[in-house]
């Protein structure tokens, strides 16, 4: 069943009014009419619904709610990828890939070595496109949430959101000894622990992963203090892989 996102200003008593390009994608690609079925999520609450298609025009499509689905597709572990900028078409695989992985935000960052440079104007069209990409991506993997494509910032902003998160791991190709495995048992360890800051079900996880290039020795410098610096292993993965690589063995570990 094909999956739609609204805001809840589209909903009202009992029924939604999906408008946009879904229209075109429900009535000329799909091929749906009155009387099929759809599953819709409210991305503004994340209550997800199957509802069934009344009316169809150019401009709209009009569904009655049939009933609220209790289950989620959302895990407990909510992990943001702060994306070393890579050339377009490896951020664009890492957005899709990590989307249906399941994490909940993709951040670029301008690193030392990043190859692309992108201008003011470059930085808001990619932001536009990267975020569809992630909207994509969700409804083909039933998200309920679409993962927000974040403002391109810089290895010192990141310094100012370290705090927000219950660990920041940062992958770094010359750390020899650290690995995430040990990291990830720290957080069980501290999760089952009266004096953990860990607490509850809900799990926010920061991860930095550098270009192409790898993280400049400078940027290690500044971080080194605030974050766990980690190991992926003995081969070195490429920048498209190890965001992949890395949210996944994440939410494997600790998924409830």
């Amino acid at each position: 069943m094909q999956k739609f996102f609204v805001n809840n200003n589209q909903i009202e008593s009992g029924k939604i009014n999906i408008n946009g390009e879904d229209v075109n994608h429900i009535v000329n690609v799909l091929r749906l009419n009155t009387n099929d079925e759809i599953q819709i999520c409210n991305i503004d609450t994340s209550e997800n619904y199957i509802a069934q298609i009344t009316n169809c025009t150019k401009n709209q499509v009009m569904c009655n709610i049939l009933k609220k689905i209790d289950e989620t597709t959302e895990s407990n572990i909510k992990i943001d990828i702060y994306q070393g900028l890579p050339k377009a078409d490896k951020m664009e695989l890492i957005i899709q890939k990590t989307t249906e992985i399941g994490v909940r935000a993709i951040i670029p960052v301008e690193m030392e070595r990043s190859i692309v440079k992108l201008d003011a104007k470059d930085k808001q069209k990619r932001v536009e496109r990267w975020q569809k990409i992630a909207e994509v991506a969700a409804k083909q993997s039933k998200r309920d949430i679409i993962p927000k494509v974040e403002n391109c910032i810089n290895v010192k902003e990141i310094l100012n959101r370290i705090n927000n998160y219950d660990k920041f791991i940062v992958a770094y190709e010359e750390e020899k000894n650290t690995t995430l495995k040990h990291v990830l048992k720290t957080i069980e360890e501290q999760r089952m622990t009266n004096k953990s800051q860990i607490k509850g079900e809900n799990i926010t996880i920061g991860v930095l992963i550098g270009p192409e290039g790898g993280i400049d020795s400078k940027e290690i410098e500044l971080l080194k203090e605030k974050v766990d610096i980690v190991t992926l292993g003995k081969r070195i993965l490429r920048t498209e892989t190890a965001p992949i690589v890395i949210s996944s063995i994440i939410i494997y570990e600790l998924e409830n």
